[in-house]
């Protein structure tokens, strides 16, 4: 199996509100035709939310009720400066997401903090400095 990623798909509740909530974080939909499910394109891969009764139904298991955010995941947006993760912080903020967690100094010598979508799927927005960040925004993992 090649160590790479290609979509991650979020259960959500209601894929309406989802949708709407990242558009209003700035994302723009792809495959705009596709029913039933919303993709956005996030460089070499893409992140699609899907009703979370219709990924049980596809995979043939029972999804719980109990909130994303409780699952041990979450997701990680790496910028270049502690000013553009208090802006994408305030940017959430705006957009409706309940702050999880101020940015603040982290133990790595970085700076993050924590949102939660409308399923409550954590977002850690986060500046590394040992990490570092090409042109497209993808990072690189030093050995």
């Amino acid at each position: 199996m090649q160590q790479r990623i290609s979509l991650v798909t979020l259960a959500v509740a209601d894929l309406d509100r989802s949708q709407k909530f990242y558009e209003r974080l700035g994302w723009t939909r792809s495959l705009k035709a596709a029913q039933g499910v919303a993709f956005f394109q996030c460089g070499g891969m893409a992140l699609a939310l899907w009703p979370r009764d219709d990924m049980a139904k596809d995979a043939g298991v029972e999804i719980g009720d109990a909130a994303p955010a409780m699952q041990p995941v979450s997701f990680a947006q790496n910028l270049a400066s502690r000013a553009e993760v208090d802006a994408m912080m305030a940017e959430a903020e705006r957009a409706g997401a309940p702050i999880v967690k101020r940015a603040h100094e982290t133990f790595y010598g970085g700076y993050a903090g924590y949102f939660a979508d409308p399923d409550g799927f954590l977002w850690e927005i986060a500046w590394n400095p040992g990490f570092a960040i090409d042109e497209d925004g993808s990072i690189t993992i030093p050995d």
